[in-house]
């Protein structure tokens, strides 16, 4: 039996991150705007040292789900500008602090803001508007947008930096005539809100699914979220993975069938002939899914896969590495190149995203070249 310190990192490839970034890049146009989203602590990513490269990548702008995220780039030196996708309503006063950019689904949003700005003698206040094309979560519907009008032709507190729509499903073929529906309205209706304004903002549509499939509506710019991470709406398109989990064996033990069962439940069963575990210091409270239990996962540990045995606990879980050469401090890959993102979503039903965002921030983010 033997014991070692532990050490659970989130190595996230700069090389791989800057290659995708170049993948995007090559479909847009010179002219086309870049905006790299960074919500969800940059998809688990880590947003600080994300935004830090997307800046550095050259992206012309960047997103954030809400205005705490926003501060958060901000005092860590972040300078590009910055989009809040929800911005809410009880945070417009710091939002005009630190110099981020709401959106803006509604007329209760916009009135509260001018209200904000007013007091404060702002004008010309950048805003982005959110239009419903389909989606149906947030943004103005197509009746609603005579009274935006009216009310913007009289408002000198904000400026329409942008205006923007969600495609609800830019990844899947079977939606494609919907897709183009949506970017049709999403073009009238924008035409309709920028003909009143006497100026043209910019126009955004396309997700990562839609930069890779619909290029050709890649309007003035494209919303750029999942497919920098690694992941692709295309059958086949490897994009480099850019987060890999990774810890350490903390414990090696060989049992014989009188030790009984392993783990919570007693769910492990040890072979006739013996079993060598394995525990690595990652539970279900790091992001490694209870459902992963029991065999159902396998992680990679010196070229090799083992799979999970007994249940996965909060903190830690155990790995079957019978008949491997596994020793305490070996490195345990959870996923990045083996076993995929991609792969562990299909095991679990699930979707990369929320693999990805579940990783939580004990977990320490190291770039790596």
């Amino acid at each position: 039996m033997y014991i070692s310190s532990d050490f659970s990192r989130l190595e996230i490839s700069l090389e791989g991150c800057l290659r995708n970034y170049r993948y995007f890049r090559s479909k847009l146009q010179a002219s086309t705007k870049l905006l790299v989203l960074v919500k969800a602590n940059a998809y688990g990513h880590g947003a600080v040292q994300f935004a830090s490269l997307m800046e550095e990548a050259g992206a012309d702008y960047l997103a954030v789900a809400y205005p705490i995220e926003g501060i958060e780039l901000r005092q860590a030196g972040i300078k590009s500008p910055v989009m809040v996708l929800t911005a809410g309503t009880d945070s417009f006063e710091q939002i005009v602090n630190y110099g981020l950019e709401p959106g803006i689904p509604n007329m209760y949003s916009l009135r509260i803001l001018c209200e904000v700005l007013q007091k404060r003698g702002v004008s010309d206040f950048p805003v982005h508007i959110k239009l419903d094309t389909g989606m149906h979560r947030l943004g103005f519907m197509t009746d609603e947008l005579p009274e935006l009008i009216d009310f913007l032709k009289t408002c000198t507190s904000v400026k329409v930096k942008s205006v923007y729509s969600h495609l609800a499903a830019a990844d899947d073929p079977c939606s494609d005539d919907f897709t183009v529906s949506q970017i049709e309205m999403f073009k009238a209706n924008a035409d309709m809100l920028s003909d009143s304004l006497g100026y043209k903002p910019l126009y955004h549509v396309l997700n990562s699914a839609g930069i890779e499939r619909f290029p050709q509506y890649q309007f003035d710019m494209v919303r750029l979220g999942i497919g920098i991470y690694g992941v692709s709406a295309i059958p086949g398109n490897q994009l480099s993975p850019v987060a890999s989990f990774k810890c350490k064996v903390l414990q090696v033990k060989t049992l014989s069938p009188d030790d009984g069962t392993i783990g919570y439940g007693r769910h492990g069963r040890i072979s006739p002939e013996g079993t060598v575990i394995a525990t690595i210091p990652v539970g279900y409270a790091d992001g490694v899914d209870r459902h992963l239990s029991c065999g159902k996962g396998c992680f990679t540990v010196n070229g090799k896969r083992v799979p999970t045995i007994g249940n996965i606990c909060m903190d830690m879980c155990m790995l079957d590495v019978t008949g491997t050469d596994v020793k305490v401090g070996d490195t345990v890959t959870i996923f990045g190149e083996d076993p995929t993102i991609s792969e562990l979503a299909e095991i679990l039903g699930t979707i990369p995203y929320e693999i990805l965002t579940s990783v939580p921030r004990r977990i320490e983010r190291i770039i790596v070249k």
